[in-house]
Formats: structure tokens, C-alpha cells, sequence
């Protein structure tokens, strides 16, 4: 079980404007994993971390399965709420999707279903903003001090996904092909990409990328090759790195410009938590438009639930 590292006045907040007994149940369904909180009075006093249970990654039933996993480990019993953040929850009906597949483990529990980045934003300390996601997939969402809400980007891998790990992984691949076919050797990418895959030459790469047995998830964790052969000096990897802090902040700066604020900026999700590059590229991009108040969250985003849940107290009471 890992603390929270979120503010006392928050726990204060659910402790006394609630009135209810029962738990807390925050859950961050990324694309990769499942990251569940169990909350008892404010506090966090189990966590555990399943497998996706986001339908559009997963099976139904393999979304089930870890679900169930994840419950199990943290807890059925007296269950007040549970409060979701989800990539691709664009519609009513897609949270209420959301809302039915949790729904058996909560029985008698009120869910609320909200798109992460809204869950990335609260874990960054702020209520207005914008939230980066960096993830298997990336977006970005934020609102205004009046209560206008924007977003750019989070259309899906097919669409966009700019930045994601998604993305850095089909680039691996298409410079791989292009090195292919402009006849170059293997370069140190495309040897690690190969050796990942287990094949042996990049025209394998083709028929690969496009089988039923990989998918997003898949060529999202390929990222790390991208950010390990930058790390060592492999120059086209950097660049991917930079393109993508740099599609990142233009979709930053479009919401931002929305909303008529300047900041603040959180960025998160595995790719913009842990890789420097990244972050250095997304920061100086934003600088060019004189963007600095930008920061990178210090506790896993589910924690931010706690404060979305004491804001809506708030303004309840």
C-alpha cells in the first residue's frame, strides 16, 4: 500500500462534509493497467494494480476479470462510492458503459465516471488548469475558473494519440521500414525493436504491426525502446522524443487558449511522469507562447479523486 501525498484539508474536506460512512473506491483505468484506492475517511488504506479494464484496450470479459482481481484485493465490503477516471469517456453513454461493468462490484455504491485527465489534474493540487496525459494515449483537458471545460486530442490511436506511447512505438516502426527501405542496416532502434518483437529482419515488422495479436497496448510498450536508444544517444530518438513533447504542447496551448488562461499545466501519465526529454521538449515548446507555470504530478493521478470528491461536496453544501 502506497500513502497519499494528498493534502490534509482534502481528507478534512471528506471527512466532514459527507456525513456518510463506508469507503472510497478511486480507480485509474489507463490503457496498460487498473489503478484502484480504497479510502476509508479520507485515507488511503489499500491499493492495488490490475490489468486494463478499459474496453477499448481489453475484452469485456478480460476488463471483468481484472475488475474482479482488483476488488478482491482491495475490497468489497461497505462500499459508499466509487469514483472512475477512464481514457475515451467522450460521451454520457460511454461512461454509463463504464458505470454497468464496475456496477457488480459496488453493488449498492453511487459511480461516478469521469475522463482521466480530469482525475491527472486534481492529483496536480488544482481545480482550474490543464491536464496533460502522456500515456498509451495522450490528451489534454482543462477548465477555466468559471467552469468552461475544453479539450484536444484524445480521438483514439487511429485518429491521433499524438506524443502517446502508442505513437512513439509506430514511429519506431516506420523508421525501421524507411531505414528498410532505403537500404540501410539495422541501426540501434531498429535492433532493439527487433529483438522485442522476436524477429529477425524489419520487413517482418509489416505484417506484425498490422496481426490481430498486437494492438495499442502492444506497440505502446514499445516506447521504452524509443526513450532507452535516446538515452544512449540514438539521434532520430531523440527527435521522436521532441516531436512528441512538441505535439503534446500544441495541444496544451489550444486548450489553454480556450479557456483564456495561461496555466497552470499538469502534465502525467507514464510518459510524461518519467521521461526527462519529454518533459524538456513539452516545456520549452510552451515557453515559445509564454507558458511557464507547468508541472509535473508527484503521486499517481487516483489520488486526485479525493479532492474531485471534496470539491463536489463543496459545492453541494
Amino acid at each position: 500500500m502506497t500513502n497519499s501525498t494528498n493534502s490534509q484539508f482534502t481528507a478534512e474536506g471528506i471527512r466532514t462534509a459527507s456525513g456518510a460512512t463506508g469507503a472510497l473506491i478511486g480507480l485509474d483505468i489507463g490503457g496498460t493497467k487498473t489503478h484502484g484506492v480504497r479510502f476509508e475517511n479520507g485515507v488511503p488504506v489499500a491499493e492495488c494494480i490490475a490489468g486494463s479494464a478499459n474496453v477499448q484496450n481489453v475484452s469485456r470479459e478480460a476488463a471483468q476479470a481484472n475488475l474482479a482481481e482488483l476488488f478482491a484485493d482491495i475490497g468489497y465490503g461497505d462500499i459508499r462510492q466509487v469514483y472512475a477516471g477512464a481514457g475515451g469517456i467522450d460521451t454520457e453513454a460511454d461512461a454509463e458503459a463504464l458505470k454497468a461493468l464496475i456496477g457488480p462490484f459496488a453493488p449498492t455504491a453511487v459511480t461516478t465516471v469521469v475522463h482521466d485527465s480530469r482525475l491527472l489534474l486534481a492529483a496536480g493540487r488544482v481545480s482550474t488548469g490543464v491536464a496533460v496525459i502522456a500515456g498509451t494515449g495522450s490528451a489534454a483537458w482543462g477548465r477555466n475558473p468559471r467552469g468552461a471545460e475544453a479539450r484536444a486530442g484524445g480521438w483514439g490511436y487511429l485518429l491521433g494519440d499524438e506524443g502517446s506511447g502508442y505513437w512513439l512505438g509506430r514511429e519506431a516502426v516506420r523508421h525501421s521500414l524507411r531505414r528498410m527501405n532505403q537500404g540501410y542496416e539495422a541501426d540501434t532502434l531498429t535492433r532493439a525493436l527487433l529483438g522485442a518483437c522476436d524477429l529477425d529482419h524489419p520487413n517482418q515488422l509489416i505484417a506484425l504491426f498490422h496481426s490481430a495479436g498486437t494492438g495499442r497496448r502492444y506497440w505502446a510498450q514499445q516506447a521504452r525502446l524509443v526513450v532507452d536508444a535516446a538515452d544512449a544517444g540514438h539521434v532520430p530518438s531523440q527527435k521522436m522524443l521532441d516531436r512528441a513533447g512538441q505535439d503534446l504542447a500544441d495541444m496544451t496551448a489550444q486548450t489553454l487558449s480556450q479557456l483564456g488562461i495561461s496555466g497552470p499545466v499538469v502534465l502525467g501519465g507514464g510518459l510524461g511522469m518519467h521521461v526527462p526529454r519529454l518533459q524538456s521538449a513539452f516545456r520549452e515548446e510552451l515557453a515559445k507562447d509564454g507558458i511557464t507555470d507547468v508541472r509535473s504530478v508527484d503521486q499517481a493521478p487516483v489520488f486526485g479523486v479525493t479532492q474531485l470528491v471534496a470539491e463536489h461536496l463543496t459545492r453541494s453544501n
